[in-house]
């Protein structure tokens, strides 16, 4: 006889079978509102194409696959020769070749070229994180190789191009290439100026071979890697290819693979250079934190990117459930309660998701004023869009209850994730570091963050009151290392504020400036005031899937 105790129901449907870009409104008006109009049906249409591939039943089970099964490191043949590679899954080719042939690593030279990448990569994110890793460097390689043309001559056609060559050859033999980076060091960490890797100069101009280690290497299977070390004129950035052009294998000695909490698809690794791992220079000798600054800023905008992905997905998660589910008579979305928490966290991610697109379109835009605007807020926005993430996807995974603390929901992988982005490229302390820095020493960078905010100066009271506060606590930067954090949490917010109160809906703005400027809100998400429009917030952010 069946069994008539296993009935199914009130369970909702799996989020798949849904277009990630379409079915979000925030990114949807962004192109819109960032895009050249000449091309926004050309952008749309691309990135279309890219959100039903993230939001499909096989992009799930791709990353689901990527992350079961991690990267191998093998050091060593069946012979016992030194190889030094590391096996990845199928599934991780398949989403790093879906991502290059998207053009996720082809931002530089195409028109709205920052824009488009930066919501495609928000959209391929939320399909599997682990991957961006090598994306990120990839892209944000090519500024920093720009300091030394003959080799981003080389090397740029190949970082930028839209094939997936996985196998290590001569970079004369590639289609399409990866870069990684190496540039901390176990005694020093985000103190890099305490590294003791040397490069010792060859006879031929620019090359030079290197003996050190790093703790960090990121994407140890990439074609070249950036690395930072000490020539006889002082610190100094090169680029050291994997593969030699003779076809030999470069010494790059790959030592172990990092055993992270997070981030389990993707490679990290501690490396070793013997003293024969050879290198090119690129820009001067004693320049070489300035040339890869170049890199780690793009690297700090993915950072935000990725943040808001996450957030994205945890919340298209979080009211998808809510949307379906009953408890107590009535669907969760309808209890006003869970939606109080929905809602706050659905504001949370419009801001993160706005704030990237603003980042993106400055640096499409490459005025004096965007570069100066871009000084501040790109570690402004890392610092605190990156700390928001953690909990907020915490929350979210309390909204499935059991049913989210469970493997096969997704949630509990992307509450792993959500730390690795406030850590990698500097934690949260260098980057309220690094925006002090720039108070003191880049007067223009403050004058291009005051008129960005500025421009929505009158338009809510909350806004303007914040934005007074903020113009105090930047009048004395005495003494003001040990309220750094506050300082830039506040820069972050009054900045997300602006661009809500410009762009978003006026329900969205209003729920903003009352909860995160006005202080109508208590430390955890879900203390929204109860007067607000709540449901029209809740609804925007609901991903449409027709059912």
């Amino acid at each position: 006889m069946a069994a008539t105790t296993h009935t199914v129901t009130n369970q909702p449907p799996p989020l798949v079978g849904y277009n990630v870009f379409a079915s979000d409104p925030v990114l949807t008006e962004g192109i819109a509102r960032h895009v050249d109009a000449a091309r926004r049906d050309e952008v749309r249409e691309e990135l279309d194409t890219l959100g039903r591939a993230a939001g499909s039943a096989q992009a799930r089970q791709w990353g689901e696959q990527a992350n079961a099964h991690p990267p191998v490191l093998h050091t060593h043949d069946r012979y016992g020769h030194r190889v030094d590679e590391v096996e990845f899954h199928p599934a991780w080719h398949r989403l790093l070749g879906h991502a290059v042939t998207a053009g996720l690593t082809g931002a530089w030279s195409r028109p709205d070229g920052h824009v488009r990448r930066t919501a495609g990569f928000l959209v391929w994110t939320q399909a599997e994180a682990g991957h961006g890793c090598p994306l990120s460097m990839t892209h944000a390689a090519v500024p920093a190789l720009r300091a030394e043309p003959e080799l981003a001559a080389v090397w740029e056609p190949l970082l930028t191009s839209p094939i997936y060559d996985r196998e290590l050859r001569p970079a004369a033999e590639k289609g399409g290439a990866l870069a990684g980076m190496a540039m901390t060091e176990k005694q020093g960490g985000s103190d890099v100026r305490s590294l003791t890797t040397r490069a010792e100069p060859l006879a031929a101009p620019g090359e030079y071979v290197l003996t050190g280690h790093k703790w960090f290497c990121s994407a140890p299977m990439s074609d070249a890697f950036l690395v930072l070390a000490r020539a006889p004129g002082g610190l100094t950035c090169f680029l050291l290819p994997r593969v030699l052009p003779d076809g030999s294998r470069n010494a790059l000695r790959i030592q172990r693979l990092k055993d992270k909490l997070g981030n389990r698809s993707n490679a990290s690794a501690e490396v070793e250079f013997d003293g024969a791992t050879w290198a090119r220079r690129v820009g001067e000798e004693g320049r070489g934190v300035a040339t890869i600054l170049e890199m780690v800023a793009a690297t700090r905008l993915d950072c935000v990117t990725a943040s808001a992905a996450l957030m994205r997905q945890a919340v298209a998660q979080a009211t998808h459930h809510a949307a379906h589910r009953e408890a107590f008579g009535r669907r969760l979305t309808d209890q006003p309660l869970m939606r109080n928490v929905l809602a706050d966290l659905a504001l949370e991610s419009e801001a993160a998701t706005t704030l990237a697109l603003r980042l993106a379109a400055a640096y499409d835009g490459d005025t004096a004023q965007d570069r100066h605007f871009l000084r501040l807020a790109v570690p402004a926005a890392k610092y605190w869009v990156t700390k928001r993430c953690t909990p907020l996807v915490a929350e979210a995974l309390e909204c499935l209850g059991g049913n989210g603390y469970v493997e096969e929901s997704g949630l509990p992988r992307l509450l792993r994730e959500a730390p690795v982005n406030s850590i990698w490229e500097g934690a949260g302390n260098v980057q309220a570091l690094d925006v002090l820095r720039a108070l003191r020493r880049e007067p223009e960078a403050l004058n291009a963050f005051l008129t960005e905010i500025g421009a929505a100066r009158g338009a809510d009271h909350r806004l303007d009151r914040a934005i007074r506060a903020m113009l105090t606590e930047l009048a004395d930067l005495e003494g003001i290392e040990a309220r750094a954090r506050r300082l830039v949490e506040r820069m972050a917010t009054v900045l997300q504020g602006s661009l809500l109160v410009r762009h978003a809906p006026p329900e969205v703005a209003d729920a903003f400036c009352a909860s995160r400027l006005g202080g109508d809100a208590g430390a955890a998400f879900g203390t929204l005031p109860h007067t607000l429009d709540l449901a029209a917030v809740v609804a925007r952010a609901r991903p449409e899937t027709g059912g």
